[in-house]
C-alpha cells in the first residue's frame, strides 16, 4: 500500500510538471502575438503557470516554506526583470521607510541613495550616493554625491538588496553604522556614522553678503517647498534684490507638482513639464499661468551638479527651455521618469514607473541629464593628492585642533590650513580650509554658503555682477536644440 501511495505521488508530481510545461509552452509560444485577445489569453496562461509553480514548490520543496517568502520572491523577480532601478517591490521595511520619509522624520544617516539592479564582477552593484541630506550625519561626515558605499557594517553592498541596505542604514537613533566609501576610481576610506533623527530640510535662503543677489537653496521638493520658496522670493523683494541664484545642487527631487508650482513662479505661460505614458490617464501637461508668476525680468542663475535629479531637473529644464535662467555647474543626474507607490497591503507595496517626463522643448533627459550652459568643476585630486587626503581624513589632526574651539575665526582657520599644507602639499588650500570649516560646523550647523570654497557659486555671482546677462541668455540653446545638434554630430 505504501509503495502504491509512493507511486501515485510520483505520478501526480510528474503530471503536475507536465501540465506546467504545457502551460509554459503555450505561454511563450504566443510571445510574438500582438492581438489584444491573444495577449489576454497569454497573460491568463502565464498566471496559471505561476500559480502552478507556486503551489508545486510549496507542497514539494525539501523544506517547508513560508508562502510569504515565495510571494515576496516572485514580486521582486518580476519587477527586477524590467531592469528599471526605480521599479521595485517594497517589503515591510522598505514600505515603512517610504512612509517615514513622507512623514518628514526618521532615524537614519541622511543619505539619498540608489542601487543598480544588475550585479556582475565587472560592474558590482554598489550603493551610490545620489545626495547627502544637509545637516545630517552623512552630510557632516563629508560624504558626497557620486560616492559609492561599498560596504555597510562589513557587508558588501553589491551582494545585498536595496531593502537590506535601507534596513542597515536606518534604525535606532544613537547607534553607529560603519561604512566603507569609494570616491573616484581608487580612493577608499572608512566612515562611522551615528544615526540621528533625520528631518529633511526643504529650503534655505538669504542675500549674498555685500551684494543685491538673493540666494535660495532648494533641498528637496515637498508640499512645503513651494510655500518656503515664496517666502524666500518675498524676502529678496523686500531687500531690493536685482539678481537671483537658485541652488539645485544635490537636490534628489521629490514631488513633480511641487517642481511645477515653483517653475510657475518664473514662467508666464506655456508648458512647464509633460508626462507621457502608454496609459492615457497618466499623460498630462503642467502649464504655467501668469497669475502665479511672482518673478519677472530678473537675471537668474541656476546651480546644478550630478546630485541634481528628477524634480530639480524639471525646474532647471523648464527655466532653460524658456530662456529664463543660465545654468552653471555640472551635468545633472538624468532621472526623467515618474514613479507611483502602490500599497498591496497595510505593510508592503510596489514602486513602479508609470510615465516619463518631458521638458517644455519636448525632451526626456532620462540617463542623459541636463548640461550646464557653463561648466564649472571643482579641482580633482591627483593620485598623490588622494593618498594625502586619505591620510588627513583618517587622522585626528583637524578634530584635535577644532575640539572646544567652535568660535574659530576665518583667519585662525586659514592659518591652520597653511600648517596642514606643509604636510599635505598635494591638497589645494581651499579644500584644506573647507575640511577645517566642516569640522567647526559640526557643532554650529551648516553655513548658508561658502564663498571661500564654492567656485560654482562664485562664478554665478560673477555672471550676475559683471556679464551681459541678456546676451548670455539669448545665446543659450534649448534642450531640444542641443539634442538635435548631438544627433547631427553623430551622423558626421
Amino acid at each position: 500500500m505504501k509503495n502504491f501511495d509512493s507511486i501515485m505521488k510520483r505520478v501526480n508530481s510528474i503530471l503536475l510538471i507536465f501540465i506546467i510545461a504545457l502551460f509554459a509552452s503555450q505561454c511563450f509560444a504566443q510571445s510574438a502575438s500582438n492581438s489584444a485577445t491573444e495577449k489576454t489569453s497569454k497573460s491568463r496562461q502565464c498566471m496559471e503557470l505561476m500559480n502552478g509553480v507556486f503551489d508545486f514548490v510549496q507542497r514539494n520543496y525539501v523544506d517547508e516554506i513560508d508562502p510569504q517568502v515565495l510571494y515576496e520572491g516572485a514580486l521582486k523577480g518580476m519587477l527586477e526583470a524590467l531592469k528599471d532601478p526605480y521599479t521595485v517591490y517594497l517589503d515591510k521595511s522598505s514600505f515603512r521607510n517610504i512612509n517615514d520619509t513622507t512623514s518628514g522624520s526618521f532615524g537614519g544617516v541622511g543619505l539619498q541613495i540608489s542601487k543598480p539592479v544588475e550585479n556582475s564582477p565587472e560592474k558590482p552593484a554598489f550603493v551610490e550616493v545620489a545626495s547627502p541630506v544637509e545637516d545630517t550625519p552623512g552630510f557632516k561626515a563629508g560624504i558626497l554625491a557620486g560616492d559609492l558605499i561599498i560596504s555597510i557594517n562589513g557587508t558588501d553592498t553589491s551582494t545585498i538588496t536595496m531593502e537590506q541596505v535601507l534596513d542597515m542604514l536606518r534604525g535606532k537613533v544613537g547607534e553607529s553604522v560603519d561604512l566603507i566609501i569609494r570616491r573616484g576610481k581608487n580612493m577608499e576610506f572608512p566612515v562611522t556614522l551615528v544615526r540621528a533623527i533625520i528631518e529633511v530640510p526643504v529650503v534655505k535662503y538669504g542675500m549674498i553678503e555685500g551684494t543685491k543677489i538673493g540666494y535660495v537653496r532648494l533641498i528637496e521638493f515637498t508640499p512645503h517647498t513651494v510655500e518656503r520658496t515664496q517666502e524666500a522670493l518675498d524676502s529678496f523683494q523686500k531687500n531690493g534684490a536685482t539678481g537671483l541664484i537658485i541652488d539645485l545642487r544635490n537636490n534628489p527631487g521629490g514631488l513633480i507638482t511641487s517642481a511645477a508650482d515653483i517653475a510657475d513662479k518664473f514662467i508666464d505661460n506655456g508648458p512647464i513639464v509633460s508626462t507621457k505614458s502608454r496609459l492615457s490617464f497618466e499623460n498630462s501637461v503642467f502649464t504655467a499661468t501668469p497669475k502665479k508668476t511672482t518673478v519677472r525680468n530678473m537675471p537668474i542663475v541656476v546651480l546644478i551638479n550630478k546630485g541634481s535629479a528628477s524634480a530639480s531637473e524639471i525646474v532647471s529644464g523648464a527655466l532653460k527651455d524658456n530662456h529664463l535662467a543660465y545654468l552653471v555647474g555640472q551635468r545633472t543626474y538624468g532621472k526623467g521618469s515618474v514613479q507611483q507607490v502602490l500599497p498591496l497591503s497595510s505593510s508592503d507595496g510596489i514602486k513602479i514607473t508609470m510615465a516619463r517626463y518631458y521638458t517644455p522643448s519636448d525632451v526626456n533627459i532620462d540617463k542623459i541629464g541636463i548640461p550646464p550652459d557653463r561648466e564649472v568643476l571643482f579641482p580633482v585630486l591627483s593620485e598623490d593628492g588622494e593618498k594625502q587626503y586619505l591620510e588627513l581624513y583618517k587622522s585626528t589632526e583637524i578634530a584635535d585642533f577644532v575640539d572646544g574651539r567652535s568660535d574659530l575665526t576665518e583667519k585662525q582657520i586659514s592659518d591652520f590650513a597653511k600648517k596642514l599644507k606643509k604636510k599635505y602639499p598635494e591638497i589645494d588650500d581651499a579644500s584644506l580650509r573647507k575640511l577645517v570649516r566642516n569640522e567647526v560646523n559640526k557643532t554650529k550647523g551648516t553655513m548658508l554658503y561658502d564663498l571661500d570654497y564654492d567656485i560654482q557659486l562664485n562664478e554665478a555671482i560673477s555672471i550676475l555682477q559683471k556679464e551681459d546677462f541678456v546676451t548670455l541668455i539669448k545665446n543659450t540653446k534649448t534642450l531640444k536644440e542641443l539634442q538635435d545638434l548631438a544627433v547631427l554630430d553623430e551622423k558626421k
